[in-house]
Parts: structure tokens; C-alpha cells; sequence
């Protein structure tokens, strides 16, 4: 353990200083600061490191402390709107229809929550006498003596007043010190007389001059090294004897928060990178969609489950579609392909009704369709909705990653191939595949990981485009498609356990993510 004498080494003449003023009895660092004539940051940081060696007591806090909003600013002037609804009743009331004001009107929900008046027959009568409340008690303190603590202030008023946005609060932290018995004792060590003379600094003298006094050195200049003389306890230089400061490397330093990128926003960043990377042109897409290229251009019967209500957030408006006989021809008997469809009576109506995209497939069928003719090799990264109970893992929104590739003479092999590679540069290198069904693609995969601690994990959906849907859009040739939930894959990538951390304003998370090159 250090002695008392390492201790009073290691201690700047800044150190020294903020520990004399904590003994004498400052335990504010602005006050300090104002007396020393230096930053209160500076203070705080001394004090700090006196507090890891045992000589000052911290005591830190973190409160929430409230000012008004400029409308609370107004209503502390010319009174919550309840309370002049509440003057212009008088004794005898008034209709609500002779209420002009619309700044007047939101008061009169309150009149009743608070019980100042009756509200019948479109007449507001005032029931008894109305002192006046918490609320604008808070609002005249607040008027009055500006910033205020929250332990100051009534609690439930408080809550009432932020969710009227009349009050704004912030964090402010705050510190107190005090000297402990060693810290005294460290103080007297330097000279056995007086605590003064354990200094050899007087009060007015400035921090730089007390660098002097003290015939401390902190810094290692390069004629200190050329000449040799930096080396031991103590220095020769220049006609003066220092004593050098020892340097703990082992003290905690403030930690840092740089600006990074949101690590969703990376992991999204480097999946694009990735698709880039193995040639394939990036496209967008409306997030409107009509039930056309969202369900039927896929060959999805008009009465499928997945169309339902529970499912698909359905708009009011109706959207033009293409030519659509050859695909009415598919879902109703197959078409030239081979196929039976659907049967029935495919309702152009029915696909005209618009939707927020329930996948980026919507985005890509339409590329397709644009482009018939080989080579394609495409890819999206994009938002879809769906009507999801939010919980750990699962959100009414999220992002989806999709490619796909058609061009002459392509095989399912080809598909396995692309998924490995893909996945491979994610950092997977365990991938297997296990045989799965979709609507729009035969044969179907999904694609699985292994992950350490949690053995094999699906990560998306592929398979090669059934004719039932090329077909209609004159494609003659193999489209190998897949799709994977990218929520998934950054919950494994950042070892969340919930999903909606991605989207919240986290700022804990945010700082503690580690920032990595390549996720």
C-alpha cells in the first residue's frame, strides 16, 4: 500500500491546492474553482483522483431539475386556461358556445378533472371556490426562481405539468467533497508545523507561479533527456533542484464517447457492402404498394392467409395496375406453364387495394418485370410492415435484405453457392441448408448458422421462382431469389436479447456498443 510520502509524490500543485480547499471547508467545485481561479472540470477531475488515493470523500448525484416551457412561461404570467375559463364563468357561468378562444377550450377538461366546475346542457357553472393548485404553484416558482430541482417540487404536479408540456427537465450532476482523516494526514506530512506551511503556498499566488514554489516538475522537456538529467527522484536543471512527479499510469482516466455510427446502421452498411462486393446493383421501391405486386404478381391466391387483416396494413386508396391478363390467366387455370392455378375468379379489384409492402419481393418482381431479359442481379435493403405485437422479437417494422439473380443456364446449385458466399463474408463460416417451403419459390431452402451457445439458427428464406410467376412477365429463364430478416441477424451479431433496442434512443447502449471496422 502507498505511504503517506508516495502519496503527497504524486499529488500536482493543483492537487494540492483543491485539497487544501476541500479541508478548509469548500466542498462545492464551483466555489473552488472561483477561489483558485481555475475551471470547475478541473476541479472536479483533482478531486477525483484524490478520491481513488483515499483523501477526499465524492459524493456524487444525479438529479432531474425543471424549467418552464415558453408556453409554461406564458401560463405563469396569464394563468392556466382553466383558471380564466374559470374567471370569465364568474358566478353565474357561461355557454361554451360564447368560448371563441381555442387556447381557452383545452381548459375545459381540466375544469372538470380538477372539480372547479360542472360542464352540462353546453354550460360550464363553477361549483365552489378554487384555490389555487400544485401545478400553479409550480409554474409561479418556476416563473420566480428559474431552474429548480425536482426533489424541491410536488412529484404529482410535476408529472401533470410535463405531460401538458408546460415543464422541461434535464440530468444535472452534482458533486460535494470532503476530507478524509488521511488526506489531513497527507496535508502535515510535507512539513510537521502548520497545515499552511505544508504547502509552501500561499492564498492569491496564481497555479502557475505555485509550480515554482512547490519546485515541483511534471513534464520531461527534450533537454532533460539530452542532457541526461530527468532520470531519478530528483532533477538538476538549470541552476534549480525539482522534484519530478511520478506518473500513475494505472489511474482511471474519464472515459470517452466519440460520435460513431448507429451499429444497426453499420451492420446495414456492411451487408451492402457485401452486395456490392459480389455484383449486384442495389434497388428501391414505394413503400405504397397495390395488392398487385405485393400478393398476385407472386402467384399468392387472392383469398391466402397472408393478405388477411392481422397481417397487412391495408390503406383506403386504390392503385392503377398493369396489364394484368396474363397473370389473371395464371391464378385461374395456370396458365401455359404446366400449372392448374388457383381457380376460381381472380378480382382485378381486389388487386388495386393498396398496401404498405409486406416484403421487398413487391420491389423486386416489379424490377423483373421491367427487366426481362437476362443478366439480373439485383439486391434491396428496405423497410416492410406488418401487423405485429410488438415484443422482444418481433416489431410491426423492420428491415429485410433480398437479392436475386436470373440469367441463362442457373441451378439451384448456383443459389447454395451465392447463400455460402454471402454468408460466409458475414462471418458464418459454419452454413448448412435445410429443405422449406414459400409461396413463390420451388424448390425452397432455409438457409441456417452456426452460431456458439446457440447451435444451428435459420437465418431467411430462399428458392428459384416458380413459373407461375415469371411467366405472365414474358421471363423465360431461372430466377434464384432469397430473403432474410435483418432484426435477426444484428440480434445475434450484437448479442441483444431485444429487438427494439435498435430502434430506441438508447444513449447507455449506444455508448457501451463497441465500434468495429467490419461487423
Amino acid at each position: 500500500m502507498p505511504s503517506q510520502e508516495d502519496k503527497l509524490s504524486r499529488l500536482s500543485p493543483r492537487d494540492r491546492q483543491v485539497l487544501r480547499e476541500i479541508h478548509e471547508g469548500l466542498s462545492d467545485p464551483k466555489r473552488i474553482a472561483e477561489r483558485l481561479g481555475i475551471k470547475e472540470v478541473s476541479v472536479i477531475s483533482s478531486a477525483e483522483g484524490l478520491a481513488e488515493m483515499g483523501l477526499v470523500s465524492l459524493d456524487k448525484r444525479v438529479e432531474e431539475v425543471y424549467t418552464l416551457t415558453e408556453e409554461g412561461a406564458r401560463y405563469a404570467e396569464i394563468g392556466l386556461p382553466e383558471r380564466r375559463l374559470l374567471e370569465i364563468a364568474g358566478a353565474e357561468g357561461v355557454f361554451l358556445s360564447e368560448i371563441k378562444d381555442p387556447a381557452l377550450k383545452v381548459g375545459i377538461g381540466w375544469l372538470k378533472k380538477k372539480g372547479w366546475a360542472n360542464v352540462e346542457a353546453g354550460k360550464i357553472t363553477p361549483k365552489k371556490d378554487a384555490p389555487p393548485g400544485k401545478d400553479e404553484e409550480i409554474l409561479a416558482a418556476l416563473s420566480f426562481q428559474g431552474e429548480t430541482s425536482g426533489s424541491a417540487l410536488d412529484e404529482d404536479a410535476l408529472k401533470v405539468l410535463k405531460s401538458r408540456r408546460l415543464v422541461e427537465s434535464r440530468a444535472q450532476k452534482s458533486w460535494s467533497f470532503g476530507a478524509t482523516n488521511e488526506g489531513v494526514s497527507v496535508l502535515k506530512t510535507k512539513v510537521g508545523t502548520s497545515l499552511k506551511d505544508s504547502y509552501d503556498i500561499q492564498v492569491g499566488v496564481s497555479l502557475e507561479d505555485s509550480y515554482d514554489i512547490i519546485s515541483h516538475i511534471n513534464q520531461i522537456t527534450p533537454d532533460m533527456i539530452k542532457s541526461g538529467v530527468w532520470q531519478g527522484k530528483y532533477v538538476d536543471y538549470k541552476g534549480a533542484r525539482y522534484e519530478v512527479r511520478p506518473y500513475d499510469v494505472a489511474l482511471p482516466a474519464e472515459r470517452v464517447y466519440p460520435g460513431k455510427v448507429h451499429p444497426y446502421q453499420r451492420l446495414l452498411t456492411r451487408m451492402r457492402e457485401i452486395m456490392l462486393e459480389m455484383g449486384f446493383t442495389e434497388i428501391k421501391g414505394e413503400i405504397v404498394q397495390s395488392s398487385f405486386w405485393n400478393f398476385d404478381a407472386l402467384f399468392q391466391p387472392q383469398d391466402h392467409p397472408a393478405r388477411e387483416m392481422q397481417d397487412t396494413f391495408y390503406l383506403d386508396t386504390r392503385a392503377n395496375i398493369p396489364d394484368y391478363a396474363s397473370v389473371k390467366e395464371m391464378h385461374e387455370r395456370g396458365g401455359d406453364v404446366g400449372s392448374t392455378g388457383w381457380g376460381g375468379v381472380w378480382d382485378p379489384e381486389v388487386a388495386r387495394r393498396e398496401v404498405l409492402r409486406t416484403h421487398t419481393t413487391s420491389v423486386t418482381i416489379k424490377y423483373l418485370a421491367d427487366h426481362p431479359k437476362p443478366p439480373v442481379k439485383a439486391f434491396s435493403i428496405d423497410r416492410v410492415y406488418r401487423r405485429e405485437a410488438i415484443d422482444p422479437t418481433h416489431t410491426p417494422e423492420f428491415e429485410q435484405l433480398e437479392g436475386v439473380i436470373m440469367d441463362e443456364d442457373l441451378s439451384f446449385a448456383n443459389l447454395l453457392g451465392v447463400l455460402k458466399e454471402f454468408y460466409g463474408k458475414m462471418g458464418f463460416d459454419e452454413v448448412r441448408f435445410r429443405p422449406g417451403y414459400f409461396p413463390y419459390t420451388e424448390p425452397s431452402v432455409e438457409p441456417e448458422v452456426y452460431i456458439e451457445g446457440l447451435g444451428w439458427v435459420e437465418l431467411g428464406g430462399a428458392g428459384v421462382f416458380r413459373r407461375e410467376v415469371t411467366a405472365p412477365f414474358g421471363i423465360d429463364h431461372p430466377v434464384l431469389a432469397w430473403g432474410l430478416g435483418v432484426g435477426r441477424l444484428a440480434m445475434l451479431r450484437l448479442g441483444l436479447k431485444d429487438l427494439r433496442l435498435l430502434y430506441q434512443s438508447d444513449v447507455g447502449w449506444l455508448r457501451e456498443t463497441p465500434l468495429s471496422a467490419r461487423m
